[in-house]
């Protein structure tokens, strides 16, 4: 769970932006979106499998621009 910490001095709205990108790198706020409505199994498995060909392609891409430079 992200946490900062506030001096004295330190401006609230300095520190609530600080907080602001520790949650979204830690993912809670993508997490809290995601689990703001119920999704259904099937829209969930869609969602999935697009995720998975889109790793695909991008792993692909990337094999073959590194054989292109081996040419």
């Amino acid at each position: 769970m992200p946490g900062i910490n506030i001096e004295h001095e330190d401006d609230f709205e300095f520190a609530l932006k600080r907080f602001r990108k520790q949650a979204e790198r830690a993912g809670v706020i993508s997490e809290c979106r995601r689990r703001e409505a119920y999704e259904k199994p099937s829209i969930k498995a869609k969602r999935k499998a697009i995720a998975a060909q889109k790793r695909l392609r991008k792993r692909l891409r990337r094999m073959r621009m590194r054989d292109s430079r081996d040419y």
